[in-house]
């Protein structure tokens, strides 16, 4: 708890991906040495947006070659046109590398991180928990800015975590378990941080997604509790998923047959999520494997409500990922509601070399899709 206390108080300087921090401002940068302040202004701005958005290296996750269609049956089909998402509603705070948890891994301890935006407008803020993807590989909590400023500026305190992945040879029972702990970290200090703790969601892109899923499927379960605060609960009210891969085994279904090779080839990144590093099991052939990381396999009553956003040129995550979920939590009678974006790929893919990849996921339209969703689970049930 001492560290835990520490990272409260730790702050990164002005710097975001080691260049000065841009406010959220057409005013011009603003920057503290405390904390970074997205200041509000009489007209709108664009988003603030790291210059080198975080993913895998380039040929560590496959890319596929062709897409089949993919069902819009019992989905909403949304075609991203329209205006741009735009800051500078609200003024926004934000505390940089908070220390969550430092879990030992493999006889070193790594500390954990968040990054939390809260709006400088009176009352504890509904708590949305960010987790970025980076293909099981990587958890750069600084991906995003844009699209979290957008939903801090709404209303919501947002924390993007750290995470616990391949490259520390942790597995996905790690993973779900950091962004349990960031939870219940956040509830601890509710008070000092100005967050209502009755209201938590869980937003995950591509990887982060697939933690989304798990968390928020998996609401009263014990087994993936990890850390401190044990005596906070990590449930959530509401689940974000955005291209998430959901059953393990079947993510690359809907892409070619040297696609699908590649990633359900043993130590592949999604094996090596399952089993650990050097393993020849895969989730193809081990089917309890698979089952103990679907997040199907633990939905019940007490799951959260979904919403589920994909795109139906999605290269790296099946499309159809997210409506064999959507039939698992109408089977479980649990919320969910699917969205298809027309046209759009596997979120921002400037790490692949196309800097407008992102553009369909930003607009007005898909972003409020996602608002609205927030404020109906946490803002509207009370």
């Amino acid at each position: 708890m001492a560290a835990a206390h520490r990272g409260l108080g730790m702050i990164a300087g002005i710097t975001l991906l080691g260049l000065g921090v841009t406010a959220c401002s057409s005013a011009g940068p603003v920057t503290s040495t405390e904390t970074l302040e997205i200041a509000a202004v009489t007209r709108t701005a664009d988003c603030p947006k790291p210059p080198a958005p975080g993913g895998p290296p380039g040929g560590s996750v496959p890319i596929a070659k062709t897409v089949k269609p993919t069902s819009t049956r019992s989905s909403t089909v949304i075609v991203p046109d329209g205006p741009q998402i735009r800051c500078g509603k609200e003024q926004v705070t934000m505390r940089q590398d908070i220390v969550y948890a430092s879990p030992v891994v493999g006889g070193v301890r790594h500390d954990l991180r968040l990054d939390l935006q809260i709006p400088r407008t009176k009352g504890p803020k509904p708590l949305v928990v960010y987790i970025t993807g980076g293909g099981f590989q990587m958890a750069d909590k600084t991906n995003n800015l844009n699209q979290r400023t957008y939903v801090a500026e709404q209303g919501y305190a947002v924390a993007s975590i750290e995470y616990r992945t391949t490259r520390t040879g942790s597995t996905y029972r790690d993973g779900v378990a950091d962004v349990k702990s960031a939870i219940r970290y956040l509830r601890a200090h509710a008070d000092e941080l100005g967050i209502d703790t009755g209201r938590v969601a869980v937003w995950g892109q591509s990887a982060g997604g697939y933690l989304a899923a798990m968390t928020g499927a998996t609401n009263g379960r014990e087994q993936f509790e990890q850390g401190d605060n044990l005596d906070r609960s990590s449930d959530v009210q509401a689940v974000v998923d955005q291209f998430g891969t959901h059953d393990l085994a079947r993510t690359a279904d809907d892409f070619d047959a040297e696609t699908r090779a590649l990633y359900m080839a043993p130590n592949s990144s999604i094996n090596a999520y399952v089993f650990g590093p050097n393993s020849n099991r895969t989730v193809l052939t081990d089917r309890a494997a698979n089952r103990a990381a679907n997040p199907a396999t633990y939905l019940s009553r007490s799951s959260a409500p979904f919403v589920l956003l994909h795109g139906d040129s999605d290269r790296i995550i099946s499309p159809s990922q997210s409506l064999i979920l959507l039939d698992a939590l109408k089977a479980k009678r649990v919320p969910g509601t699917r969205y298809v974006i027309k046209g759009a790929d596997h979120g921002d893919l400037a790490f692949l070399g196309d800097p407008e990849a992102g553009k369909k996921w930003t607009t007005q339209k898909v972003m409020g899709t996602i608002t609205r969703f927030l404020d109906r689970e946490l803002r509207n049930r009370r």
